[in-house]
C-alpha cells in the first residue's frame, strides 16, 4: 500500500484546510468549522469506532472552554499550558463519566450520558463565582505568534488564529488516524460489531471503552478551549445539552466510522447554518428540514453519498467486456 493511499484522508483534510481561506471571507467562520470538526472527531471515536452513542460530549467541550477561561483570566497562566491542562481536564472528566456510563448498554447508556450532561450544566450554572454563570467568562485571550506575522498574516487577525487551529486540527487528525489504524482501533471496531465475541476472545472491553472515552474527552475539550479563545468568552451554552446534540448531529451527517467524514459533517452544519441564517429569521426550521432529508436518504452520511457517487463514476468508466464473435 502506497504512502499516499495510506494517508489519503489526512491529505483530504489538509486540502480542506487550504481551501477554506479561499472560499470563505470570514476567518472566524473557517475556524469554527475546524473547531467543531475536532469535536466531531472525538464523537466519532466513540460512536463510529466503539458504537457508543453519547449525549455527553458537551460536558467535555464546556469543561475545555471553562478550563482555559479560568486558567488564563483568573490565574494568569499562559495560553499554551492552559490549553494542555484543559485537555487533561477533558480526559479526566471523560474517564469519570465513562466509568459509570459503560456499565450500562443501549438506551440506558444514552440516558446516563444525558443525565451527566444535565448535571454538569446545572453545576456550571450554580457556580457563577467560578464560571460566570449566565454571563460566562469574558476576555479569554487569543494566542499570538510572531512567526505568522512574519509570513504576512496580521497579528490578532481571525486568519492568524485559523492558521493555529488548522495546524492543531491536522496534528490531532494524524494522531487519531494512527490510533484507529492500530490494533487498539481494530479492537474498538470488534467491540462495536460484537462485544460478546470480543469478550470471548479475551479482550477487556471495559478498559478499551474507557480509553476511547478518555481520548474522546481530551479531543473534545481541546475543541472547547479553541472555541473559547476564538470567541473571547467561555459561555454557559458550551456545556449545555444543545452543544452535545450539535456535535452528535455533525458526526452523523458526515458519516460514522470515518475521520474525514467528521470534518465534512462539521463543515456542512456550520456553513449551512450560516447561509440559512441570512435567508430567513426562522432558519432553524430550514436546517431541520435539511437534517430530516439527510436522515431519510443518506444513512451513511455525506461521506457515504460521495463514496457511492465515486463508485458510479468508476462503473461508467470501466470498459465494457468483450463478447466473443
Amino acid at each position: 500500500m502506497s504512502i499516499l493511499h495510506r494517508h489519503r484522508f489526512l491529505l483530504l483534510a489538509a486540502l480542506v484546510t487550504l481551501l477554506l481561506p479561499v472560499v470563505l471571507r470570514s476567518g472566524s467562520l473557517g475556524t469554527e468549522v475546524l473547531v467543531y470538526g475536532l469535536a466531531a472527531l472525538g464523537c466519532n471515536l466513540l460512536l463510529g469506532y466503539t458504537g457508543l452513542l453519547s449525549f455527553g460530549q458537551g460536558i467535555f467541550f464546556g469543561l475545555g472552554s471553562y478550563a482555559v477561561g479560568i486558567l488564563t483570566t483568573r490565574t494568569g497562566l499562559p495560553v499554551a499550558p492552559s490549553v494542555l491542562l484543559a485537555v487533561v481536564t477533558g480526559a479526566a472528566a471523560a474517564t469519570l463519566v465513562g466509568a459509570f456510563a459503560i456499565r450500562q448498554r443501549g438506551s440506558y447508556f444514552v440516558m446516563l450520558t444525558l443525565a451527566f450532561a444535565q448535571m454538569f450544566y446545572f453545576l456550571a450554572y450554580s457556580l457563577p463565582s467560578l464560571t460566570g454563570g449566565d454571563n460566562g467568562l469574558l476576555d479569554v485571550p487569543t494566542p499570538s505568534l510572531a512567526l505568522l506575522a512574519s509570513l504576512g498574516i496580521p497579528q490578532r487577525s481571525p486568519w492568524q488564529f485559523y492558521t493555529i487551529t488548522a495546524i492543531i486540527f491536522l496534528a490531532v487528525f494524524w494522531l487519531l488516524e494512527r490510533v484507529t489504524a492500530s490494533v487498539f482501533g481494530r479492537t474498538l471496531l470488534a467491540i462495536r460489531e460484537n462485544e460478546a465475541r470480543a469478550l470471548a476472545v479475551g479482550y477487556d472491553t471495559r478498559h478499551f471503552k474507557l480509553a476511547a472515552f478518555a481520548m474522546s474527552g481530551a479531543v473534545t475539550a481541546l475543541a472547547g478551549a479553541l472555541h473559547a479563545m476564538m470567541t473571547g468568552i467561555s459561555p454557559l451554552s458550551d456545556i449545555g445539552y444543545h452543544t452535545s446534540e450539535m456535535i452528535l448531529v455533525m458526526t452523523v451527517i458526515g458519516g460514522t466510522g470515518n475521520l474525514f467524514a467528521s470534518l465534512l459533517g462539521a463543515a456542512f452544519y456550520v456553513l449551512m447554518s450560516d447561509w440559512l441564517s441570512t435567508l430567513w429569521p426562522r432558519w432553524l426550521l430550514l436546517l431541520g428540514l435539511a437534517l430530516i432529508a439527510v436522515s431519510l436518504f443518506l444513512h451513511q452520511g455525506l461521506w457515504g453519498l460521495g463514496d457511492r457517487l465515486a463508485g458510479l463514476l468508476r462503473g461508467r468508466r470501466a470498459p465494457a467486456p468483450e463478447h466473443p464473435t
